[in-house]
């Protein structure tokens, strides 16, 4: 989708671009913690790729095209506050296209609006998320936007874990959803370029197979 000639996926270069500025961290020896709880071997902060203009181009161009390809018709982006917020207006900018975001709960004063921007029933809207975790706060977002009129095409994200519980989320909530790479592109990345070593591999497989036990 993305429009050069690499020889690596889309979903390899977003991993690359996201290893080489930071973004994405992997530390199977000293793991992060999570605000849930869990252990992680993995941090990533997608937002670091704003301020770097290579990677920002390349997430931005892959995005565009991920929704020109499966997402036909659409006629507004939404972003889901914060971090899909400067994605989804930076899309909506190139396919000239209304913007609008969600909050996680409404404004406590003023208007108390929980969707900010033009709200049109029945338009078509693509959700814009920067990670995908469980998947629960993204999902909230789709909500608000059905009870608001909307009807929602599906959701672009830069990244998934690829957890099962976030798989099975999606599918019960009824929303298509599209990455432009996971961690099983990420871990296998990493390891061909030197970012982990072969025998942390196991515990990165186990880690995500089940989080809320690795490490425990």
């Amino acid at each position: 989708m993305v429009t050069n000639d690499n020889k690596f996926s889309v979903a390899e270069q977003v991993a690359a671009s996201l290893l080489e500025i930071g973004a994405i961290r992997l530390s199977p020896s000293k793991p992060f913690k999570w605000a849930s709880g869990w252990l992680s071997p993995i941090y990533c902060d997608n937002r670091l790729s704003l301020s770097f203009p290579e990677s920002r181009t390349l997430i931005k161009n892959a995005l565009v095209e991920l929704i020109k390809e499966k997402f036909k018709g659409v006629e507004a982006i939404a972003g889901v506050a914060t971090a899909g917020i400067p994605q989804g207006a930076l899309i909506a900018e190139v396919l000239s296209l209304p913007f609008i975001y969600v909050r996680p709960k409404p404004k406590d004063h003023g208007m108390e609006n929980l969707i900010e921007g033009k709200v049109t029933k029945g338009q078509k809207v693509v959700v814009i998320e920067d990670l995908i975790s469980t998947g629960g706060s993204s999902l909230k977002a789709v909500e608000a936007l059905r009870d608001s009129g909307f009807e929602v095409l599906g959701m672009a994200a830069i990244f998934t874990y690829g957890f099962d519980l976030a798989t099975k989320n999606f599918e019960n909530s009824k929303v298509t959803l599209y990455t432009l790479s996971n961690y099983h592109a990420l871990v296998k990345l990493a390891a061909e370029k030197g970012y982990i070593k072969e025998e942390e591999m196991k515990s990165l497989s186990d880690w995500r197979t089940a989080p809320d036990k690795w490490g425990v």
